[in-house]
């Protein structure tokens, strides 16, 4: 190759790179007014415990180098929220990729019980026939539309009650996991815009908020 490639290929690695570091500050940018205008703190840090502080939470345990960034905390409608970006690595060599997602994960004053709510895709049908089933439903349009898993299904049909089903099929489609004590949503592969952010949010109150009455006493007496 003649010394042009190299007079050609330099000036658009660093364009790259420059457009990248832009893009960056601009996110930060528009993510640190969002959690102004919603009370919360903005750290663009990178934080490598996440995984440790919610070990129940599988999306924060893919891959390697895994680092919460752009992370918006603080108590929001008297529960304490934790948004972020989250990176992570898999592959090596020229398969090596980055995987880049958001977050929101809201505290619940009343302790929970493990349950996974997301959409259900093509594999999971043919998982279904071969007899990996999921939780179903007398909604025939929920169970059609998302996979619930629980070990505990007593607790999922408490939970995801009728008028949690109607809000549930209204709301934007997202992943929804409980651990012991906190709800994360998030969407694979996607980073949020703070639209989505809210959306994300909202959405864990509104799921924290429907929980049955009975169901919140029952848990707080087993404390």
């Amino acid at each position: 190759m003649g010394p042009w490639v190299f007079f050609l290929i330099v000036p658009l690695v660093v364009g790259v790179l420059v457009y990248g570091l832009y893009r960056a500050a601009q996110r930060r940018k528009v993510l640190r007014a969002w959690a102004a205008q919603n009370g919360l703190s903005f750290d663009r840090s990178h934080d490598g415990s996440m995984d440790n502080r919610f070990p129940d939470f599988r999306c924060l345990h893919h891959g390697r180098s895994r680092y919460a960034y752009n992370c918006m905390y603080g108590p929001h409608r008297d529960r304490q929220v934790l948004a972020f970006d989250y990176h992570y690595v898999t592959g090596s060599g020229k398969n090596r990729t980055t995987h880049t997602f958001s977050a929101v994960i809201l505290a619940s004053p009343v302790p929970l019980e493990p349950l996974h709510i997301r959409s259900e895709g093509f594999f999971d049908r043919v998982g279904e026939f071969f007899g990996f089933d999921d939780i179903d439903f007398e909604s025939a349009q929920f169970s059609r539309e998302f996979r619930v898993t629980s070990p505990d299904r007593r607790w999922a049909y408490d939970v995801i009650h009728a008028r949690m089903m109607e809000y549930l099929l209204a709301a934007p489609r997202m992943s929804i996991q409980f651990d012991s004590g906190h709800v994360i949503v998030w969407q694979g592969g996607r980073t949020f815009s703070p639209a989505q952010f809210t959306d994300s949010l909202e959405l864990a109150h509104g799921i924290l908020d429907r929980l049955p009455d009975y169901l919140v006493q029952q848990q707080k007496e087993r404390t």
